[in-house]
């Protein structure tokens, strides 16, 4: 064969992109797919490993999560066979210890396992931790060996100062599941790196020289397989800076690329609608409004669109500085489109921003209401309004993304609870205008520094933090029924003096009945996840409901429900009253979170308060205390003291800063919820960044990123870097960027 025949026979040189089944086998890539994920030799080598584990060195048992799987090592103490008592067969246990704990292991009908394993030796077992009769077990686990006896790991070696080394070796330890074992992954891992070919560097040389970083191909050899501890650590912080970065330069070209569009310029006109506004408004706005108000008319009077995120405190005024957005763009001729995520909330901005703009304007500029349960009859003539631009504000729910919603001049897109809908919603609304339109985005959950570069790091971020004269405070107290659990009486008839003071209250249940939580309002899964009461079935608005009216403390009161299973005319109608004072306390689900502005409320009683998230809890404390009389907060929870569930009620009460209680809340939460994806469109897949920690790595990332983009916004001078943030981001995903 020539050499020139031979060339072309060769294989083509794996890559980072290359699909692992071209590389390890069909077999061991679906199985890596359905348990990981994972496609492509790239995808493969960013399964880092969860932590090191030493041949020499043992897991601690007593530190073991139940009903998790789990890689640990340990020694063998004790290995018997007995024949089953109810059945034929046998069951072979093995007890292995670290020193100080047994863990139990255990197969059935499985002999030869007994004489495989023998006391006195080591390796690596995993499985799933249960509970047998107080007892921790591992069920059929699987295993790897170290040393004598073990079929696939090399024997110690007789040397004493190799045999310390081979004994101190850091062992990788994956992130693995019941069906794809730590070793089977390290094994997989070890072909890919034997095969892979030269790994161009996305970082730029001078970056990674100023840095001291490894090239990006050492640094996967090193965190997959490491000599020492220093190898890993030094792999780890260079792939760390190289996600932020790649992150970033992501970012930073779709927030270049979304500044290269066109879209016009919205200018208020002299004594238009935004002036005769500004004249009427009863109050003056807070120096932050007036900071953030400037902002935007900045932005939308520019050809460029505005793609700004505002952040602001529950009650701090958001909605009017929004509104005057709108006025500035139907001064300029155009149509404005509110998107709010429940109807409950649509309804209520309706009436506020009808009341807000008065009589004339709000004839002259028609807000009209779209939503998916409007009669026929009315839906065809707010259709026929926003089509011909005579409503020039549109309020809705996601009804508005609709085929048959058709827009005259679309200049403005403003998302409310930017939270509750996927980047894919709101871009199918901005889609509707015939230029892109501007784009403003409002939040009541106050985002710390480094979630707001890392997920909304393609918008620009503005912050109202001060809140208007004449809020009075809020008391919050935490009911802790597992202690006290006599204490829920007492949170009955502190709401009944409420009540006799001619106020109102909310309960809030996370379910509608004993059996449906509500659709789309469900509580904070992370807060279910560790909550103690999620073993238990939630308090639901019908049974608490029926509670309430039979307690004689509240014999006088007038209880009614809330929740999403009602119509949407029964519910704008039981909000209708509830503003009216015509009903005294609303037991609902957390349609009532966000948005819903009743003054006379002064009382929220959260059921189960170890089932949502700390935002959360800070967003429905936000529905009280809203005028002139001081709120009161009661949380009611099941969860143990010191417990996470509990710890996160807790701080919730000990404070009012929705700044600080967001900090507390990425402390709190696992990494992979603090990026959710309807929030960050893909962006939640981080690998080693954790968004808690390493807040000054980001935006020193960031900075680096920027700089490259100033001086090369095509990133011609780093192909490797074109190529990671492609990987990073697939075309949906990098579509997606556009849309936060």
């Amino acid at each position: 064969m020539t050499d020139s025949e031979a060339a072309e026979n060769a294989l083509p040189p794996v890559t980072l992109d290359t699909k692992l089944q071209n590389v390890v086998g069909g077999k061991t890539a679906v199985a890596l797919v359905k348990a990981f994920g994972v496609e492509t030799v790239g995808d493969l080598l960013s399964h880092y490993p969860r932590r090191y584990a030493r041949r020499g060195e043992l897991s601690s048992i007593s530190l073991l999560p139940l009903d998790e799987n789990v890689t640990i090592v340990a020694e063998i103490r004790t290995v018997e066979e007995r024949p089953m008592k109810a059945r034929k067969g046998s069951i072979v246990e093995v007890k292995i210890s670290d020193g100080r704990g047994i863990l139990s292991l255990t197969w059935f009908n499985q002999s030869w396992r007994a004489k495989q394993l023998r006391p006195g030796m080591r390796g690596m077992f995993a499985g799933k931790v249960t509970d047998y009769r107080g007892h921790l077990q591992l069920t059929h686990p699987t295993y790897r060996l170290f040393g004598p006896g073990a079929e696939d790991e090399p024997e110690m070696p007789t040397d004493a100062a190799a045999a310390k080394l081979w004994i101190e070796q850091p062992i990788a330890i994956y992130p693995a599941t019941n069906t794809v074992a730590s070793w089977q992954i390290a094994q997989t891992i070890e072909l890919v790196l034997d095969s892979l070919g030269p790994v161009p560097d996305p970082i730029p040389t001078e970056v990674r020289s100023e840095r001291g970083l490894l090239p990006h191909g050492r640094a996967l050899e090193l965190i997959h397989q490491p000599e020492t501890d220093s190898d890993w650590r030094r792999a780890r912080d260079t792939l760390r800076f190289t996600e932020a970065f790649v992150l970033q330069s992501a970012l930073v070209q779709q927030r270049n690329e979304a500044r290269a569009q066109k879209t016009v310029a919205r200018v208020p006109a002299p004594g238009g609608f935004l002036d005769r506004f500004d004249a009427a408004l009863p109050f003056t706005l807070t120096d932050d409004q007036q900071n953030v108000a400037a902002e935007i008319a900045d932005d939308i009077a520019q050809t460029s669109p505005m793609n700004r995120l505002v952040q602001g405190e529950v009650g701090s005024g958001k909605t009017v500085v929004a509104l005057r957005a709108m006025l500035a763009v139907a001064d300029s001729g155009g149509q404005a489109a509110l998107l709010a995520p429940t109807e409950v909330l649509a309804a209520q901005h309706l009436r506020s921003i009808a009341r807000a703009l008065g009589p004339e304007l709000s004839v002259e500029l028609m807000p009209t209401l779209i939503t998916g349960q409007l009669p026929v009859a009315e839906r065809r003539k707010a259709l026929l309004r926003t089509v011909s631009g005579q409503a020039q504000i549109v309020i809705g729910t996601h009804a508005l993304l609709g085929e048959k919603v058709t827009f005259f001049d679309l200049g403005l897109v403003v998302v409310d609870e930017q939270h509750r809908f996927g980047v894919d919603q709101r871009e199918a609304l901005r889609q509707k205008g015939a230029l892109p339109p501007h784009v403003l985005v409002l939040t009541a959950t106050p985002i710390p520094r480094t979630v707001a570069m890392t997920v909304f790091g393609d918008l620009d971020v503005s912050t109202i933090a001060e809140l208007p004269e004449g809020r009075q405070g809020i008391e919050t107290f935490v009911v802790p029924l597992f202690e006290k659990p006599a204490w829920v009486t007492r949170v009955w008839s502190r709401l009944a003096e409420e009540l006799a003071q001619k106020r109102q209250a909310f309960v809030v249940c996370a379910a509608i009945s004993p059996k449906q939580l509500e659709e789309g309002e469900i509580a904070d899964p992370e807060a279910s996840a560790s909550a103690s009461a999620s073993v238990t079935a939630p308090a639901d608005v019908e049974t608490v409901l029926a509670e309430l009216r039979r307690n004689p403390v509240l014999a006088s009161a007038r209880i009614e429900p809330l929740h999403g299973r009602m119509t949407s005319e029964q519910k704008d109608q039981t909000m209708r009253s509830f503003a009216a004072g015509e009903i005294d306390v609303l037991v609902a689900t957390t349609v009532i979170e966000v948005g819903v502005d009743v003054p006379n409320a002064s009382a929220m009683v959260v059921m189960d308060a170890d089932r949502f998230g700390v935002s959360q809890l800070h967003q429905l404390r936000g529905r009280v205390g809203r005028g002139g009389v001081p709120g009161l907060c009661l949380l009611v929870t099941s969860a143990e003291a010191e417990s996470l569930a509990r710890e996160r009620v807790e701080a919730v009460a000990a404070t009012l800063d929705g700044f600080e209680l967001a900090q507390v809340d990425l402390e709190l939460r696992r990494e992979g919820d603090v990026l959710g994806l309807n929030q960050s469109g893909g962006r939640s897949s981080l690998r080693l960044l954790r968004v808690a920690t390493d807040g000054v790595l980001i935006g020193e990332a960031r900075g680096y990123a920027q700089r490259l983009s100033d001086q090369d916004p095509l990133l011609e001078s780093v192909p490797a870097l074109r190529e990671a943030v492609r990987r990073r981001l697939d075309d949906s995903e990098r579509a997606s960027l556009t849309k936060s």
